[in-house]
């Protein structure tokens, strides 16, 4: 499976990406919203693209992110309905994340029967929301305490995106000059 946009390339995970992409999950900067610390540890790394694998043989829509033939983060659903995805700081503030996650939403919506998306977002992220709201998520609620990173608990917000509106939102955009 592959999806490609102006300057990315989505595609399943491999093997090979493991460099690559523990390149991305040991780097502090990127992982100071994720889900785990910074791995620091080719294995930790090897576990977590085990996983990403394992659902991509049995058809996921979790793809890796590639510039130029490199791969510099993720972006798709490890579980639907809630998007996840991370990008190497080398690659932020150019549009890429906006990039390749739009993509992999309109994927998702052109073939699985989902009538709704969901995100969960640090409160502090304020990139990530910004990301989210451009892309035509909501804020649905807020709960304290949601995830516990290296022994410090955090903070979810939760956002959501129905099939109408990013059709109304993809429609009104292509009818704009």
């Amino acid at each position: 499976m592959e999806i490609r946009t102006p300057r990315l390339r989505l595609r399943h995970a491999r093997p090979d990406d493991l460099a690559a992409i523990h390149a991305v999950l040991s780097d502090p900067r990127a992982t100071e919203w994720w889900s785990t610390p910074p791995h620091g540890l080719l294995d930790e790394t090897q576990a977590w693209l085990g996983g990403m694998l394992a659902g991509n043989a049995e058809g996921s829509d979790d793809f890796v992110i590639e510039r130029d033939g490199r791969v510099i983060g993720k972006a798709g659903f490890y579980r639907l309905p809630d998007i996840g995805y991370i990008l190497h700081p080398d690659h932020w503030g150019q549009g890429l994340a906006s990039e390749a996650v739009g993509a992999a939403i309109a994927h998702v919506f052109a073939t699985r029967e989902v009538n709704e998306l969901t995100a969960d977002v640090d409160p502090a992220n304020q990139a990530s929301i910004r990301l989210l709201e451009k892309l035509g998520f909501t804020r649905t609620g807020f709960a304290e305490r949601t995830w516990n990173v290296g022994g410090e608990w955090k903070d979810s917000l939760y956002y959501g995106l129905t099939r109408r509106a990013w059709t109304a939102r993809v429609e009104g955009s292509s009818a704009r000059p």
